[in-house]
Parts: structure tokens; sequence; C-alpha cells
């Protein structure tokens, strides 16, 4: 156990953001240092309990109390060691991830949780300025080849497990940088990108091939790679984005959201000057109130928008964890983030009817109505339709499912009747040798889902080419039966 007494003489603490009218002229993260003094205080407050149930919250199974002890007694490189142990991608998920583990936290029953994120992200930012990160590649190869067909969180962990098993790997992407959702997703102010470079650096290091600005299913077929590879990893996503075909879609100023967050960190990366979708000076309304609704928000916020207002059709949520979604279960309940802190007004319990015109073809106004739920529908208030100005709408409502046709198509691989990829518990599709991990089969999730799936899928791959596998694989990441 960390400190005794920790949960009784330490209050929860987390570092401060920046202020936001500082924030706001960069792209930078958004907080502070948190002192490592301070940082071990808090590791301390884990009770290192009988039954860890962060461990039941956390989909890689993180050795949370482990590393929590170690860190309290000042061990940082084997705090490293066991976060590694589960998590490839540690300073991903601990700047993007929600924190399951915290809400399943037994601390968290009658008190403030164990700051578990940030011990996380401390510990490998840590051990990246101690250069404890390195490379290791295999001590031989095992003669078998896998396409790794998709960049994001789901496909790297796949990647790297199995070129770590001996494999030779080619990680394959149709945009012109490796990273996925990582790259061209995530806003920079949520994770800066050198992050994802460094580790990046790290698998290249480890022997992974990056084969960058190729569409598979159109430069080269499904086909082609079942012949060229012992095995296929799919792991492309679930980037087909919900569509609002309402009256007035097609008007110009109303797009996907990425089709906007996409260009905002290709200027950040130096490709263009100014994002042809720049939010500067115009009144923008988000339609979605998820992660992605947020990081529209800071963008749009960083680009200097005139005003921002995000529409959700959910009631207010609660404060406070509902009676019926009780711990440990993950509740929905309000939450800020830094973008909310930096302005913008939210509306909850709204629907939008229709997108209107100002004679040109281009986007004026929303007209919007509040919403009730009855028997799980939403039906319309009277009298209380009105009219909402903007000039540009983003649709930030989350997606449905990988991009039907193309690959999966040329490879015959079974769809459900939610458009995901079929697979057995193992990952194994309905096509010997073809494997999905990731939101391609499972539907959109979290980052940490993703990673939990490219491990425990490159350790069914690893079994496949060799009849054995010594990849660990966590328990918690086993995927939905195929239904044939």
């Amino acid at each position: 156990m960390a400190d005794p007494r920790g949960f009784l003489t330490s209050d929860r603490e987390l570092p401060t953001r920046r202020p936001v009218d500082i924030r706001l002229q960069d792209w930078r993260e958004v907080y502070q240092e948190f002192g490592t003094d301070r940082l071990e205080k808090q590791a301390g407050r884990c009770m290192d309990c009988g039954i860890p149930f962060c461990h039941n919250g956390c989909p890689l199974g993180n050795l949370i109390p482990e590393w929590n002890e170690l860190v309290w007694r000042g061990d940082w490189r084997a705090a490293s060691e066991r976060l590694h142990a589960t998590n490839n991608f540690p300073e991903f998920t601990g700047r993007l991830c929600p924190a399951p583990c915290e809400t399943s936290c037994v601390l968290g029953i009658n008190s403030d949780a164990v700051t578990i994120k940030q011990v996380e992200v401390s510990i490998i930012n840590k051990a990246w300025e101690q250069g404890w990160v390195t490379p290791q590649p295999p001590e031989r190869l095992s003669g078998k080849t896998v396409a790794v067909i998709g960049s994001g969180p789901a496909g790297l962990a796949a990647a790297q497990q199995l070129a770590r098993a001996g494999h030779t790997v080619a990680v394959y992407e149709r945009a012109d940088r490796i990273g996925g959702l990582l790259r061209y997703g995530i806003p920079e102010f949520k994770m800066e990108k050198s992050h994802l470079d460094k580790r990046l650096d790290q698998l290249i290091n480890e022997g992974v091939k990056f084969r960058a600005g190729v569409d598979v299913g159109i430069d080269i077929t499904g086909e082609d790679l079942r012949r060229r590879y012992d095995a296929v990893v799919l792991a492309i996503g679930a980037t087909k984005w919900r569509e609002l075909p309402i009256a007035g879609r097609e008007l110009r100023g109303v797009y996907q959201a990425m089709e906007v967050l996409p260009l905002a960190n290709r200027v950040q990366e130096g490709d263009l000057t100014l994002s042809p979708l720049d939010m500067s000076g115009k009144h923008v309304v988000i339609i979605g109130g998820g992660d992605t609704g947020a990081d529209c928000l800071g963008t749009a916020h960083r680009q200097g928008a005139a005003s921002v207002t995000q529409l959700e059709i959910l009631p207010v949520p609660p404060t406070a964890r509902p009676g019926t979604q009780p711990w440990p279960t993950y509740p929905m309940t309000y939450r800020t983030t830094s973008a909310h802190e930096e302005g913008g007004e939210r509306l909850f319990a709204v629907s939008t009817e229709a997108f209107l015109d100002d004679g040109t073809g281009q986007l004026a106004a929303l007209r919007i109505v509040d919403v009730e739920s009855f028997d799980g529908a939403f039906q319309p208030v009277a009298g209380s339709t009105r009219e909402l100005p903007a000039d540009v709408v983003l649709l930030a409502m989350g997606f449905t499912g990988p991009e039907p046709g193309s690959v999966i198509e040329q490879l015959g691989l079974d769809l459900d009747d939610g458009g995901l990829v079929k697979r057995y518990p193992d990952y194994r599709t309905n096509v010997d040798g073809v494997y999905v991990c990731g939101d391609a089969g499972r539907g959109q999730s979290l980052i940490v889902w993703a990673i939990a799936e490219g491990r425990a899928g490159a350790a069914s791959v690893d079994k496949y080419l060799t009849g054995t596998t010594n990849l660990p694989a966590p328990i918690a990441a086993t995927a939905r039966p195929l239904v044939v």
C-alpha cells in the first residue's frame, strides 16, 4: 500500500489550467506543471483495495494500485515499467481517456476518487524526460508478415505488439501522415502531436514499416494484401459520421466536425497558413454535446469565433451520480471541459428542425425547438420554436461505423445490422487470416478500448501465425461474438 493514511490526510488535487485569455492565443496543451511532491501525495491517496475495482473500470486492466505505490515511494522508473506492462501508449490515454477507472475507484464511493489519470500521464512524462522509453525490437524474426490497415490507437497497438513478437509489420494509412484521428481529429490543445511523433519513432526503431498516403481498397486491393501478407488486421475505425438529414442541410456553412478539425490540425502541422474553413468572426453553432463537440468548441475559440453555441438534444445531466447509475459504473453527469471553460453557451433539450437560407445558398440561422422525452422518443414542446442565427454549423453527433465499400467488400467481410464488421471473440472475421480490432468491429468507443483491442487482437494474430503466443491480452477486451 502507498500512504496508509493518504486518503484521509490529502484531498484530491489536479493541476490548474493556464488562464483562458492566455491559452486562447496558442494551441498548446492547457494544463500547467504539477509538482512531483504534490503528485506523489495524490498517488498516496490510493488505498490498494483488496478488490481493486479500478482494474475492472479500465479496459486495459492497468495495474493502478501498483504504480500508485511506486510513485508515492519515488520509484518512478519502476512505475513506468508497470504502466507499460498493460498500456502501449499511456501518453495518449493520460491525456484523452475520460478515466472510467476513476469512476470505479473504491475511494470514490464516499469521497473524491484518486487522480489516476493525472498520475498516469505524469509517469509517462517523466519516463520520456529521463530516457526510459526505448525501442524494444525482437531478438529474432518469425518470418511471418502482417498488414495493419489503419494507424489509429488500435492499429498502432496491434502493430507494436506484433513487431515485438518478431513479425514483420507494415501499417497502411490513407492520410499523408501516420496517426489516424490522433493526428487529424484530436486538436493540438488536447494532445500536442510531439507525443505521437516520439512514439512513432519508437515503433519505427522496433521494425514497424509505415505506409502513409496509401488508400487500401483503391491504391492497393484487399486481395493484394492477402497475397502479400500472412495475416491482415483491419483497424480502420468508425469514421462514418452521423448525418442530420433535415431541410437546408445542403447550405454553405453546414459542415461535419471532421471536415473542420483536420484542417485546423493541418495549420498546426505547417501545411496551411489558414484553414479554408476558419471560423474567425463567425457565429458558430455546434450540434452535439460529446467529446467531438468540445473539440469543435475549443477550435472555434482559438480561431476567433464571434460566438459559439453548443446544442444537445438530451436534458441537462445531473451534477452527482444518479441512483440509476451506481458505483462502479461510469455515470452520465454534467461535465465541464477546458473548452467549455473558455466560453460559449450550452443549450440542452433542444432539437434542430431546419437550417435556414439567407437567399443565396448561405446558412443564416437554425430553427430549433425545445424537446421532452416520452417513452424513449423526443417530442417538441409547444410554443418553443425559435430561430438561432448562425454563420457556421458543425455537426458533431458521433459516428455510426466504418465507411462501407472498397476494402471491406474486397476482403469479403460480413457486416452486422449496424454496419460493423462481424467478428469472433478472438477478433477473427469470417475470412481466414483477417482480423478486426477497434471501432471498426466495436463501434465508436474510447481510446482506451481501442488500445486494449489492438493488444488483444495482436495476441490472437500471433497465435494464428505461430500456434501459440506470449503476448498479453486484456481480459476485458474480448470482442463480441460473431453472429452466424
